[in-house]
């Protein structure tokens, strides 16, 4: 089979695809043909051993996949060879066929096409995590979503939207924000050209912001978490800019807020059966036509390099799907 391959640490243009065995299942383990997989954030820090996770060289990069059940092993009961399913892998998506333990796995909801099935699981579970579980997003509240036009951006827009909260979608261009308002935000500000601040007290009268959802970092956290309402949750979510914000603790002292971290891969782990509970909610939703996962761009697989560039110089808007 064919896979991308990270054989040193480096930026994505060290990768390279070559032909390797195909994986055999252990006990409790499946083997997956890929059909799509998609790109996130995270795929750009671990080639270059910058992710909380380390992977052993060699590896392909690739966190989530959809595809077909190839292969069982020993002790899997839960599908069949030939069953339609999405997967979170940490890496090795990026190949034509993967190897990961059955608790990662999950059936595809009716009617989802494979490229959707691999954007979905992370950035929807991401978000519903972060929202249900951290923030605790109530109907009526507002939700402030920063670099609102990614992934995890337009997931957190519908999921606020789908939880009866008020939505608002901060990006860096016009184009993004016509985005995030057709996925449901109900105001929009142009950080390059607004002043956020500023905006956030006209929209809210004064009252703040309930929830903060922040995948990006940077200059625009410290300012975000001023704008909170008494009370309000700060998420952590990433550091898409590059800067991990150094936050005058004081704030959260005179707001009675909170700053929450949101690590979706640890709380897969640590917490299967909420896992579990969450995705069934997602996929409710999506039948429900209350979730509308945007692929925004499918490349083949030989362009995976070209797609973590442009997933790393935050270029995608939605999501950006790699195919076998």
């Amino acid at each position: 089979m064919r896979a991308v391959l990270c054989k040193s640490f480096g930026p994505p243009e060290t990768l390279v695809i070559e032909e390797v065995p195909s994986p055999v299942p252990g006990p409790g383990q499946v083997v997956i043909s890929v059909k799509a997989a998609s790109v996130n954030f995270p795929d750009t820090l671990i080639i270059q051993n910058k992710y909380q996770y380390k992977a052993p060289l060699p590896f392909s990069p690739g966190s989530e996949c959809a595809g077909i059940i190839k292969a069982l092993g020993e002790g899997v009961t839960r599908f069949k060879p030939g069953d339609r399913v999405m997967a979170v892998t940490t890496y090795g998506s990026f190949a034509e066929e993967v190897l990961t333990d059955q608790s990662r796995v999950l059936s595809i909801p009716a009617g989802m096409d494979f490229p959707t099935a691999a954007a979905f699981t992370l950035t929807y579970g991401t978000s519903a995590h972060a929202l249900l579980d951290r923030g605790e997003l109530k109907a009526g509240e507002t939700l402030l979503v920063l670099g609102a036009s990614g992934g995890v951006g337009l997931a957190a827009i519908e999921v606020g939207k789908a939880l009866g909260a008020t939505v608002i979608a901060s990006a860096s261009t016009a184009e993004k924000l016509a985005v995030c308002r057709e996925h449901g935000a109900d105001d929009a500000i142009n950080y390059s050209t607004e002043d956020l601040r500023e905006r956030l007290k006209t929209i809210t009268k004064g009252e703040g912001i309930d929830v903060v959802y922040d995948p990006v970092g940077g200059p625009h956290s410290e300012m975000a978490l001023r704008s909170t309402s008494w009370r309000g949750r700060f998420l952590v979510v990433g550091f898409a800019s590059g800067e991990i914000p150094k936050i005058p603790l004081n704030l959260v002292l005179l707001k009675g807020c909170s700053i929450v971290g949101v690590f979706w891969g640890e709380f897969q782990r640590r917490e299967p059966d909420r896992f579990a509970e969450i995705i069934g909610q997602l996929g409710r939703w999506y039948q429900s036509g209350k979730l509308k996962p945007y692929v925004s761009e499918t490349l083949p697989l030989e362009r995976a390099a070209e797609a973590l560039m442009l997933m790393s110089t935050r270029q995608v808007k939605g999501k950006l799907v790699l195919t076998t």
